[in-house]
C-alpha cells in the first residue's frame, strides 16, 4: 500500500501542477473564460488513462498463457525500467518544464488558439496516468496476495486523493509545501521502491531456473518477518527482504548506486547537450 500511495502520489501530484501552472498562465493573459478547456483536456487526460488501465487488465488475460510468473517478472522489470526513466526525465527537465508549457499557452494565445490549451492539459494528464498505469502494474504483480492486490490498489486511491488536495492548496496560497523538498524526497522513496522491484523480479528469475539457486545471505525473519503486516509494508516500500538471496541484495544495491547517480547527480554546468 505504501508503494503505491508514493507513486500515485507523485504522479498525481505532477499532474496537478502541470495544472496549475496552465490556469495561472490562462489567469495572467486574462482568458479566465478559456479555463474550460483546460478542465475538459484533463478531464479527459484522466479518462483515457482509466480505460488504458482497463486495456492493460483485459490485454494481461491471455498473455496468462505463457505463464503468470514469466508475464510478473516481464511486467516488473518493464516498471523498474520506466520508474527509472521518469526519475532521469524529471532531474533533467524539471526545471524546465513551467517555462515550457507557459510559452506553449502563450503561442496559443497570440494565435488566438486556445483550445490548444485542453491539448496541453491532456497530453499532461495523460502521461502522468499511463505511467501510473504501468507502474501500478509492475507493483500489483509484485504482490502475493489478493489482499496485498486490493491494499496496494487501496493506497493508489488514496495518493491520488492526496495529490489533488496538494494541488489545489498550493495554486490557492499554501505555500508551506517546498517543491524542491518534496520532489527529493518522493524520488528517494521511489528509488528503493524500483530497487525492491529488481529484487523481485530476481528472486521470480531463480524461482523460473534462470537464475542459479542461492542460500539466504541474512535472515532476520525472527525480527522481522517480510510476510506480516509492517514486514510487508517494508517490503512494498523500500524492497525489505527477511531472507534475501545474494542475488536480490546484489541487484537492489547496483541498481541504488546506478539509478541513484542518474536521479540525484547534479546536471554539468555550461552548454547543454
Amino acid at each position: 500500500m505504501a508503494a503505491t500511495f508514493v507513486v500515485t502520489l507523485r504522479e498525481g501530484f505532477e499532474a496537478a501542477l502541470l495544472l496549475g501552472i496552465v490556469y495561472t498562465c490562462l489567469e495572467k493573459l486574462s482568458a479566465r473564460q478559456h479555463y474550460r478547456w483546460v478542465t475538459l483536456g484533463g478531464a479527459l487526460g484522466l479518462a483515457a488513462s482509466v480505460l488504458m488501465g482497463v486495456a492493460v487488465s483485459l490485454l494481461s488475460g491471455p498473455l496468462l498463457d505463457l505463464g503468470p510468473d514469466l508475464l510478473g517478472v516481464v511486467v516488473i522489470f518493464t516498471a523498474v525500467a520506466l520508474l527509472t526513466w521518469h526519475g532521469w526525465w524529471m532531474r533533467r527537465h524539471a526545471a524546465a518544464l513551467r517555462g515550457d508549457v507557459e510559452r506553449r499557452v502563450r503561442e496559443a494565445h497570440l494565435t488566438r488558439r486556445l483550445w490548444a490549451v485542453g491539448l496541453i492539459a491532456f497530453t499532461g494528464v495523460f502521461r502522468e496516468g499511463a505511467e501510473t498505469v504501468l507502474f501500478l502494474w509492475g507493483l500489483v504483480a509484485q504482490a502475493a496476495t489478493g489482499v496485498a492486490t486490493w491494499s496496494g490498489l487501496a493506497g493508489g486511491v488514496l495518493g491520488l486523493a492526496t495529490a489533488a488536495a496538494l494541488g489545489v492548496a498550493v495554486f490557492h496560497g499554501g505555500r508551506r509545501l517546498r517543491l524542491p523538498t518534496f520532489f527529493a524526497v518522493t524520488s528517494a522513496v521511489l528509488l528503493l521502491v524500483a530497487a525492491g522491484l529488481v529484487a523481485t523480479g530476481l528472486g521470480r528469475l531463480q524461482g523460473l531456473g534462470v537464475l542459479p539457486e542461492t542460500v539466504a545471505v541474512w535472515d532476520t525473519s525472527a525480527v522481522l518477518d517480510d510476510t506480516s503486516m509492517l514486514g510487508g509494508f517494508a517490503r512494498g516500500l523500500v524492497g525489505y527482504r527477511a531472507r534475501p538471496t545474494a542475488a536480490e541484495v546484489t541487484g537492489y544495491a547496483i541498481y541504488v548506486l546506478g539509478a541513484g547517480a542518474l536521479f540525484f547527480r547534479r546536471p554539468a554546468s555550461g552548454r547543454s547537450p
